[in-house]
């Protein structure tokens, strides 16, 4: 976790954090001063950030839109007040309505990030000043620290080649929270390749089968916000096991990179909601999906059932069976 220090001091009005990147001071520059870098991990999971503008001088504006999993949108302004690349910038950050115009009732607040380097690491220190005691609490009740370090949990992904950050490791399961599951699994093959595999039933016919010995029965697909979708499986011959299935609705669509949808099993009220998002780097594609559970204790069952073994499964045959013969 990037995050060692978070601090809120209500005398001076500031709050503190304090980050450690593997990475040389200029490269993680280079993270902070690219909107195409930087929007990969400033929202939170299940919030991705988005900008629009872009202005990186002294007196520019910048713009960002964070989309929530069930379409909710939070966007914030930055005027930057001061850079002093690669050791040091200022911003004044705004809460924003879509056009860009400060939100009635929302504080504005002077942010600093300074890097500095630290061995082979480089020190971040972001610390954000508030104009009221009032205006601290209110940030700090929306949940500013648990995003913040959730967020820069997603930076090593960044600053790292993608494969070398996850080629040969197969699929990984990260615990964020009590409720929120992050599984990542780099796929050997181009991003519109993986995005069709997951959803023309044709192709996930072929390899979203998990362990050896079952077969799909039933694969229904939604590509549209408000439709539902349905999978089923069954064991093969001898196999052990009973034939199950899932079913849910489309929440979001944004083809190729995200889709998120709701996911229950057949016959049962338990719901999860799935945030698939698909990232391209050298021809590889990493697959992230956050899963948020209603509780930890419907977390705990569901992983104990197997799920990330049979997720590798599947994403080896997606690799071997699907993407090969396609390209």
């Amino acid at each position: 976790m990037p995050v060692i220090d978070f601090v809120t001091d209500e005398e001076n009005l500031t709050m503190t954090v304090t980050a450690e990147f593997a990475a040389p001071v200029e490269r993680v520059w280079a993270a902070y001063s690219d909107p195409r870098q930087l929007e990969r991990f400033w929202g939170p999971p299940g919030w991705p950030a988005t900008f629009t503008t872009w202005e990186h001088t002294p007196g520019g504006k910048a713009q960002y839109t964070m989309n929530g999993p069930r379409g909710e949108k939070s966007t914030g302004t930055w005027e930057f007040l001061a850079i002093d690349a690669p050791h040091r910038f200022e911003v004044l950050d705004a809460f924003a309505n879509e056009d860009g115009t400060p939100m009635e009732g929302f504080p504005s607040m002077r942010m600093t990030f300074e890097f500095t380097p630290a061995g082979d690491s480089t020190r971040m220190s972001s610390t954000t000043y508030f104009d009221s005691l009032e205006a601290l609490e209110q940030t700090v009740a929306m949940g500013a620290i648990e995003g913040t370090k959730m967020a820069m949990a997603q930076i090593d992904a960044v600053l790292q080649d993608l494969r070398d950050y996850a080629q040969g490791k197969g699929t990984r399961v990260e615990l964020l929270d009590d409720t929120h599951v992050r599984i990542t699994r780099l796929i050997d093959g181009p991003r519109d390749l993986v995005w069709r595999a997951h959803h023309d039933p044709d192709l996930v016919r072929q390899w979203m089968l998990g362990p050896d010995g079952w077969e799909m029965t039933e694969c229904i697909a939604a590509t549209e916000v408000g439709q539902s979708y349905r999978n089923s499986w069954a064991p093969v011959g001898d196999t052990p096991g009973e034939p199950f299935g899932f079913e849910g609705e489309v929440l979001l669509f944004d083809a190729p990179r995200r889709a998120v949808t709701t996911e229950r099993m057949q016959g049962m009220p338990v719901e999860t909601l799935n945030d698939l998002n698909l990232y391209e780097e050298d021809g590889a594609t990493l697959v992230t999906v956050l899963i948020e559970y209603p509780d930890k204790e419907t977390r705990d069952m569901i992983l104990a059932t197997g799920m990330a073994d049979g997720m590798e499964a599947s994403y080896a045959r997606l690799e071997s069976a699907v993407l090969t013969p396609e390209r």
